[in-house]
C-alpha cells in the first residue's frame, strides 16, 4: 500500500510535468545556457523579406522560398517593405511576436543600417536568420552565435565591368551613355557602379553622359531616361543599369520612342524579362544571380542551422559571409542559356549548401 510520501511524490512529478508542458505550450521554456532546441520542419515558419512582389527579382526569390519550403513541409509567407525601411523592421519584428524561436527568415534589407535591427530581433528571439546584399561591414554572423545563419553576397565589381563591356561592344564602342544606380548606400549599387566606371577608363572613347540613381526602381527609372532623350537625343548610344528593373524601364522608354533595339540597355539579375530582352536584341547583357535560387537557399541555410543539420559557429568564416556565383548573359550566348535554364525547369539540390561558394567576403 502506498505510503503518503509516495502519493506527495506522485503529486510533485505530476505538477512538474504540467510545469514544463504549459512552457512548452506557451514558447516560454527557457533551455539552459549553450543548447540549442533542434526543431522539425513542420514546427518552423518560413519567411522572405524582400522589397516588392511587382519586381520581378524579388517575384523569383519569393517563388524560389515557397518552393524550398514546400519541399520539407514548412509554412511560408512574404513580407514585403515596398521600399520602406520603417516596416520591413516592423513587420519582422510583429512576425517574431508571433512564432519567436521558430521564425526562419532569408531577408534582402531595404537598406544597410536594416540589418542590424532585424538581426539583432531575430536573434533574440532564438530563431535563425541570413541576409542578402545588404549589411554594416561591421555586422558579423560569428558574433551572434548560431541564430546568425549567414550573410551572402555577389560581387557586383566584375558584374558592372562586364555588362557595361557588352554594352560599349553594342555600339562600337565609342559614343556617350547614361547610366542608372541602384540605392546609394546600398553595397550592390556601390560595386556595381564601381565596374562600370572602371570599364569607361578601361575603354577610354566612352563618355558618361550622366549618372542617376533610381533606387532600384522601374518606373523611376523610365522617368529618368525619358527625361534624357529629351536632354541628349541621339547622343545616346546606350543605357546601364545596375539592375534588370531599372533595364526594363529604361527599355519601355526607349520603345516610347521608337528606340528599342538601336539604343540598347545592359542589366544585372538575370530575370526572366531581361533575359528575354536580350534574346530580343533589345538589351546588350545580363548577369544571372538566379533569384530564385537566392531565395531558396537562404531559408535552405536557415532551416539546416535551426534543425541542428549543422551548427554555423562551427564553420569557417567563408561559410558565414561570403559570395555567390553569378553567370553573364549576353546576345551571343542567351539560345544556350533560355534552353537550359528557361525551358528547363530549376532543377536545385538546396541540399548542396556550399558549392556555389565562390569566397568569403573581404573585411
Amino acid at each position: 500500500m502506498a505510503s503518503g510520501l509516495d502519493f506527495m511524490r506522485a503529486a510533485m512529478m505530476e505538477r512538474r510535468k504540467f510545469l514544463i508542458g504549459s512552457a512548452l505550450a506557451a514558447g516560454s521554456l527557457v533551455l539552459p545556457a549553450g543548447v540549442r532546441r533542434a526543431f522539425a520542419a513542420t514546427d518552423l515558419q518560413f519567411a522572405s523579406s524582400i522589397r516588392s512582389l511587382s519586381n520581378a527579382f524579388h517575384v523569383s526569390w519569393d517563388k524560389g522560398s515557397k518552393a524550398y519550403a514546400d519541399t520539407v513541409g514548412a509554412t511560408y509567407g512574404a513580407l514585403v517593405t515596398e521600399g520602406n525601411s520603417e516596416k520591413g523592421i516592423a513587420d519582422v519584428k510583429a512576425l517574431l511576436a508571433k512564432v519567436g524561436d521558430k521564425l526562419v527568415l532569408g531577408v534582402d534589407p531595404n537598406d544597410v543600417p536594416d540589418a542590424r535591427p532585424i538581426v539583432e530581433a531575430v536573434a533574440k528571439a532564438g530563431g535563425h536568420v541570413v541576409t542578402v546584399w545588404n549589411k554594416p561591414d561591421d555586422l558579423h554572423p560569428w558574433d551572434f552565435g548560431d541564430n546568425y545563419v549567414a550573410h551572402f553576397s555577389f560581387n557586383g565589381v566584375p558584374a558592372g565591368e562586364q555588362t557595361a563591356k557588352a554594352l560599349f561592344d553594342s555600339f562600337g564602342g565609342e559614343g556617350g551613355i547614361v547610366a542608372l544606380g541602384g540605392i546609394a548606400s546600398n553595397a550592390p549599387a556601390i560595386q556595381r557602379k564601381e565596374g562600370l566606371m572602371n570599364a569607361i577608363k578601361a575603354n577610354g572613347k566612352v563618355e558618361l553622359l550622366d549618372f542617376q540613381d533610381a533606387d532600384w526602381d522601374s518606373t523611376k527609372a523610365n522617368n529618368v531616361v525619358s527625361a534624357w532623350i529629351t536632354r541628349f537625343g541621339d547622343k545616346i548610344k546606350g543605357v546601364w543599369a545596375a539592375n534588370d528593373g531599372m533595364a526594363m524601364g529604361a527599355l519601355e522608354a526607349l520603345r516610347a520612342e521608337g528606340l528599342a533595339g538601336k539604343v540598347l540597355v545592359s542589366g544585372v539579375d538575370g530575370t526572366k524579362d531581361a533575359v528575354t530582352a536580350i534574346k530580343n536584341k533589345e538589351m546588350a547583357a545580363t548577369v544571372d544571380w538566379n533569384p530564385y535560387w537566392i531565395g531558396g537557399y537562404a531559408l535552405s541555410l536557415g532551416y539546416h542551422a535551426a534543425t541542428g543539420a549543422f551548427t554555423p559557429s562551427k564553420e569557417p568564416k567563408e561559410h558565414r559571409e561570403f559570395y555567390g556565383t553569378g553567370v553573364l548573359i549576353t546576345q551571343a550566348d542567351v539560345d544556350a542559356y533560355w534552353k537550359s535554364n528557361i525551358d528547363a525547369a530549376p532543377q536545385i539540390d538546396w541540399n548542396d549548401l556550399w558549392g556555389k561558394v565562390t569566397g568569403g567576403i573581404p573585411g
